[in-house]
């Protein structure tokens, strides 16, 4: 975590959009970040807005509150951009990172434009209600209007501190579309959860589903085998993202302290005791195994071990 402000940016795709990239989780879910990236890289560069080459780390949600398909991507992005020539970092203005509507454009037309290179290229495919997009005329009519349509980007409040960033992460990263203290009654094959009206301020409602229904719209939200839902970009990207952050780390003299190991004070060692047993490893995490019970019987080795 670097020691400036991070934002929180959202890119969301419109409902026909999505419906599409149900038939088609692979490739629309890469394309949505990859405009995305794109979009905060290039407004990022350009020197009328920050002038410099930024990080972000991405995580796809594709649900909303009451379970539907509603494919989007969280962007956390620190406050700022390494300069072209390196030589310096680049903050932004206190509390505004880029502008939104600048934004939204520049997604509406990398991703359309990537949409419709990949129905050429035959890797769409439509079935159902969209069999007939299969042809070139018809998608091509369904996309036009949503040439001139605003799609929804918007940049939430910036965060506290990196500390509040590690914990929204920690949150986000690997949530699945409903997490368990939403989950309300269970009863007659019918399931009641909460949910959040964020058209109504965030009102709390409940919702009760058939059990069916309740599935199904869970199981919308599995992913294709092998999929990454977490995404790094520019500075953060995992090819360079070593080497760029100990540049960043001087500018910004973050460089962490180091002490001599002759001026670090310790307690001596206690002497070993020879009959206590003797402890391995962890296999899996490499932590202390602690001897919880000894189990009785004829061969006093048999130990429940703990690593947590």
């Amino acid at each position: 975590m670097l020691p400036v402000g991070y934002f929180h940016v959202v890119f969301t795709l419109p409902q026909p959009i999505a419906a599409m990239a149900y038939q088609n989780k692979a490739v629309a879910y890469a394309m949505l970040f990859e405009a995305a990236a794109e979009t905060l890289r290039t407004i990022a560069a350009d020197p009328k807005h920050l002038g410099a080459e930024i990080g972000a780390t991405m995580v796809l949600h594709s649900w909303g509150q009451t379970l539907t398909h509603h494919p989007h991507v969280h962007c956390i992005v620190p406050g700022g951009g390494l300069a072209p020539d390196a030589s310096r970092w680049v903050a932004c203005r206190p509390g505004f990172f880029l502008p939104v509507r600048v934004l939204s454009r520049l997604f509406r037309r990398l991703f359309l434009t990537k949409l419709a290179a990949a129905h050429q290229s035959g890797k769409l495919r439509f079935s159902g209600d969209l069999a007939g997009l299969c042809d070139a005329t018809a998608f091509a009519g369904v996309l036009a209007p949503l040439r001139r349509t605003e799609w929804v980007v918007y940049a939430k409040r910036p965060f506290a501190g990196p500390r509040q960033v590690l914990a929204y992460l920690s949150r986000y990263t690997h949530r699945v579309a409903i997490s368990n203290r939403r989950l309300l009654v269970l009863e007659d094959g019918r399931v009641t959860f909460a949910w959040k009206d964020y058209a109504n301020g965030a009102a709390p409602k409940r919702m009760t589903l058939d059990a069916g229904e309740f599935i199904r719209r869970f199981l919308l939200h599995v992913l294709p085998d092998g999929f990454q839902r977490i995404r790094h970009y520019g500075f953060l990207a995992n090819g360079h993202r070593r080497a760029k952050l100990a540049v960043i780390g001087k500018l910004l003299d973050t460089e962490p302290k180091t002490t001599p190991a002759a001026a670090i004070e310790t307690e001596p060692a206690p002497l070993a005791d020879p009959a206590a047993p003797k402890t391995r490893p962890c296999p899996c995490c490499g932590g202390k195994m602690i001897i919880v019970e000894i189990l009785p019987g004829p061969h006093r080795h048999h130990r429940w071990l703990d690593s947590s």
